[in-house]
């Protein structure tokens, strides 16, 4: 977004801008991230973004892009970059807590793939980042005594979203242009949309899960926040690629960015359901529609389809991944129970509930849903949905205390984003206007499996229709 029209949010162009041109070191942007990251702690409310940080980890990777800049040797086009990874991935040497007071008591000694490609590509993790309790809801309200509520940089008195809620209230707030989350359930799409930010969920199998905790073995995916569709692209290219370690990606396509900077869209079929498009709020809508006629206006045809069962999958998600979770949780559920969250207790006994037959009953729904999605996209290149249909909820007084635990909402935010989740294919959320209240909105892009090179082509214009980036009410100007 030009910084023509007033604030523009700095992305990885302007970090290297500075690094190649001398106007400021890795080193010196480590100093400043660090002030930062005290003064967020300090702040009424504390932004709770990054929960675990270490000023000689950050200053000793800073350094060392520092002397590749000076030596004009750098790794890539991530070297110097700051970046955070949510809880849930290992990271070296801190706790892999995954949002709970009981685990990780130990710190790390081996890093998560993702967390060692960031590194081999010469970026400086800045920390890990908040996260709802064990991923298990949509809000990021966690009140355990290590994590707390972490607040939307765009109004503090309101929730990120999760689970991957520290991620995106970090890019938000401009402590790092990229982190990484994880998403089951919309946990990177969910809180990148309510923060006014991007968030792109891979392939499922695309990114390697290798070193997360594996809460939902068939339905998560790893992605990035970013403030830009261009970073989500260059982070993208950088960690898409099979793993030995991670058996769900190895038989994957080579990943490619073919035909994202087209000029327009003409040859682009952009498939909605209306009747599912527009159950949301007024004003999300309103938006949403305007964005989609402006993707017409590039060249693109809308195409009316029929996503059917949609009811069908999204209790069929459900039964999955609380499912997955329950089974790997077992251990914990029975030994920690006193120790969790209110909410976690309660979305881990429902889990129980469900039985093996419902189980097969929600892997065959899997099934029809894909079959489904193979004809659709036999016939569209993408699937257009708002990402959230409502804005950013409010936190209350008593969310602080116990936490909070709102089924009718926690179904509603994931409305848009189960269908990606259940099937595996691709989303990517890419922030388009604000609500009357200044909370942003966000339109959700999806496509078949492996083509997240169509997503992110969709993703460079929908970018353009945003007239205007409005300036989060918690920001660090890092490079200032």
């Amino acid at each position: 977004n030009s910084a023509s029209n007033g604030f523009s949010f700095k992305g990885i162009k302007d970090y290297l801008e500075c690094y190649q041109s001398g106007k400021l070191t890795p080193s010196q942007v480590a100093k400043n991230i660090i002030a930062m990251l005290e003064d967020c702690d300090k702040s009424t409310p504390p932004l709770r973004a990054v929960v675990q940080w270490d000023r000689e980890q950050i200053m000793l990777m800073a350094e060392a892009s520092t002397t590749r800049y000076r030596n004009k040797c750098t790794l890539s086009c991530l070297d110097g970059i700051p970046m955070c990874l949510k809880e849930e991935f290992k990271v070296v040497p801190y706790h892999h807590r995954v949002g709970t007071v009981y685990l990780g008591t130990q710190p790390e000694t081996e890093d998560a793939t993702v967390a060692k490609k960031l590194r081999e590509a010469g970026a400086i993790i800045i920390g890990v980042s908040n996260m709802h309790e064990l991923g298990t809801g949509t809000t990021g309200c966690n009140p355990n005594r290590y994590h707390k509520i972490p607040r939307n940089p765009y109004n503090p008195n309101h929730f990120t979203g999760g689970s991957s809620s520290g991620s995106a209230a970090a890019v938000a707030a401009g402590l790092c242009p990229v982190a990484i989350g994880t998403d089951g359930g919309g946990s990177v799409r969910i809180p990148a949309s309510f923060c006014g930010v991007v968030g792109l969920k891979g392939t499922f199998g695309r990114i390697s899960c290798h070193g997360s905790l594996p809460l939902s073995y068939s339905t998560v995916s790893v992605g990035p926040i970013c403030t830009s569709v261009a970073d989500a692209a260059i982070v993208y290219s950088i960690l898409a690629e099979p793993d030995l370690l991670y058996p769900y990606g190895l038989k994957q396509p080579k990943a490619t960015l073919s035909d994202m900077c087209a000029p327009d869209l003409k040859g682009l079929k952009l498939g909605v359901d209306w009747t599912f498009f527009k159950a949301c709020d007024a004003e999300v809508l309103s938006a949403c529609e305007k964005a989609v006629k402006h993707l017409q206006s590039l060249g693109a045809s809308v195409v009316e389809v029929s996503l059917p069962e949609m009811e069908e999958a999204r209790v069929a998600h459900v039964i999955c991944i609380l499912s997955e979770m329950r089974d790997f949780l077992q251990p914990d559920f029975n030994k920690h129970f006193h120790e969790m969250n209110l909410e976690t207790r309660a979305s881990l006994a429902l889990a129980s509930q469900f039985t093996a037959l419902d189980y097969i009953k929600a892997n065959r729904q899997r099934t029809r849903s894909m079959r489904f999605l193979q004809e659709i996209f036999s016939t569209v290149n993408c699937i257009l949905t708002p990402a959230v249909p409502c804005t950013a909820p409010r936190i209350y007084e008593s969310d602080l205390l116990t936490g909070s635990s709102d089924i009718s909402f926690t179904v509603r935010s994931m409305r848009f984003m189960q269908l990606g989740n259940f099937t595996g294919i691709p989303g990517l959320v890419v922030p388009i206007g604000y609500s009357i209240a200044g909370l942003p909105i966000s339109l959700q892009v999806m496509a078949k499996w492996w083509d997240e090179a169509v997503l992110l082509r969709v993703g460079l214009k929908l970018e353009q229709f945003r007239e205007q980036t409005k300036k989060p009410s918690i920001y660090y100007d890092i490079l200032a």
